[in-house]
């Protein structure tokens, strides 16, 4: 008989998990907490560090996850094209436009970010608000939002990037210091605690000088882009004024949001 079968059934050593079991509680604990340390999963898991370090390399390799000093992440958002998103989450989408441009009063100037939601608060703009000045890098924003005869258009220089339409790079950067903007409505691609996230290193740049630009940042996001890392971080969550969702956050982006004082508004479909 064993030392093992011997032991109360509370300190029987557990069996070890054969490779492909190890790396799906691997992910699990990925889906659970976000942030994984390289020690404690050995700990979890009784393995050594350095089949840890072996099970990560192999998660990272097939995109599953993305290693860090000491442990790992959930992989860095990618987004579909915009064209794309704009076929997903479409109710929601409209809910938060109908929330958000309950903020916007005649006579203001707005800086509007590119992407799919932010094109649907252009849209619901053009049906409901007047008198107003609008400054975008995105062509579609500027084209819904043109369809509104008292609503004026101006369109951001740069290089083109053709995938998401927009106009971005140091000239769009630099174009926007020579504006005063009441609001800025910017989309992302990840909120986190640590801040606000787009795919695209460029287009960060370019919400970064609109919200500095603006006196009031306003986010507008779906809930899935909750706890969500995405690869350039332009904002911190205390930078931002107000965020417009589709549902509320929770956890630690709640509390977190919390503490900056971050006005959050729930749009009702």
């Amino acid at each position: 008989m064993s030392a093992d079968d011997t032991a109360p059934a509370g300190e029987r050593r557990r069996p070890r998990l054969d490779k492909a079991a190890r790396q799906d509680r691997i992910l699990a604990e990925m889906r659970a907490s976000a942030t994984l340390r390289v020690g404690d999963l050995a700990a979890e898991l009784d393995v050594s560090t350095e089949t840890i370090r072996r099970d990560l390399f192999d998660l990272q390799e097939k995109g599953l996850l993305s290693r860090t000093y000491g442990g790992a992440v959930r992989p860095f958002a990618s987004e579909p094209s915009v064209t794309e998103r704009h076929r997903l989450m479409v109710a929601e989408r409209e809910a938060i436009a109908a929330a958000t441009v309950r903020f916007i009063e005649p006579q203001e100037v707005i800086a509007i970010g590119a992407g799919a939601t932010t094109t649907h608060v252009a849209r619901r703009m053009a049906a409901e608000c007047r008198d107003l000045t609008v400054i975008t890098h995105s062509f579609s924003v500027a084209t819904v939002v043109s369809a509104n005869p008292t609503i004026d258009v101006i369109m951001c220089p740069g290089s083109y990037n053709a995938r998401e339409g927009m106009m971005v790079g140091v000239e769009t950067v630099d174009f926007l210091q020579n504006y005063n903007v009441n609001r800025a409505i910017l989309g992302v691609s990840g909120i986190t605690p640590d801040g606000l996230a787009d795919a695209e290193a460029p287009a960060a740049r370019v919400y970064k000088a609109m919200m500095n630009r603006a006196a009031e940042t306003i986010v507008v996001s779906d809930h899935k882009k909750f706890h969500v890392q995405s690869l350039a971080i332009w904002a911190r969550i205390p930078d931002i004024q107000r965020l417009v969702v589709d549902a509320a956050p929770a956890g630690t982006l709640a509390r977190a949001l919390e503490r900056a004082r971050v006005e959050v508004t729930v749009a009702s479909r």
